[in-house]
């Protein structure tokens, strides 16, 4: 396989980042001018990845989900007065931090200093974010439920520590959402503390 090209086959390698954890992550098709509603039917399941490739789903079939059919979200946006409500719960995040909030959400715990031979790992972990993130060219916008300080925040050194917005029903959730002319993608990491 080529060196770089982003493929259903790359793309489902580099979403292993997230195995064994509680990460949700879904891609859809950019269908309306407030990207909100798009966000929204991301977390409903209303939509499914346009390219037809691997999407995560850590909650389907689980008993939560069948009493609940948004589980594990608290709500979603579904009109433009929720989009309103939904955007200053987010931030609008430089792209050269995405990379640590992509591999952060891949992390038990979202806590670097507590990951298991984190030195050895982080290459590895940080090749799939690159892929993650080449699906997305330049000129998409990423947002982050999550607080941080100064103009280029490193989500290694400070994890969830600048506070978070929660958008479910866990005691922590951090994520990451990004928009563009075609795609729509969130990627969201449920902790339980």
């Amino acid at each position: 396989m080529e060196e770089g090209r982003l493929d259903a086959h790359t793309w489902s390698d580099a979403l292993e980042l997230y195995e064994r954890l509680s990460t949700f992550v879904g891609v859809a098709p950019r269908a309306h001018d407030e990207w909100w509603l798009d966000v929204g039917a991301v977390m409903r399941l209303e939509t499914r990845d346009p390219r037809g490739w691997e999407s995560i789903d850590p909650y389907e079939g689980e008993e939560e989900r069948r009493e609940d059919p948004l589980f594990p979200w608290l709500e979603t946006p579904s009109t433009p007065e929720d989009a309103e409500r939904y955007l200053p719960r987010v931030r609008e995040l430089p792209r050269s931090s995405v990379k640590s909030l992509v591999v952060l959400l891949g992390v038990l715990g979202l806590d670097v200093a507590k990951t298991w031979r984190w030195e050895e790992r982080r290459p590895d972990m940080e090749r799939r974010a690159d892929v993650i993130l080449s699906r997305f060219p330049d000129g998409t916008r990423f947002y982050t439920n999550l607080g941080w300080k100064g103009d280029r925040p490193d989500f290694y050194e400070q994890g969830t520590w600048g506070g978070y917005d929660p958008f479910s029903h866990y005691d922590c959730d951090a994520g990451l959402i990004a928009v563009n002319d075609d795609e729509v993608a969130v990627l969201w990491n449920f902790l339980s503390t």
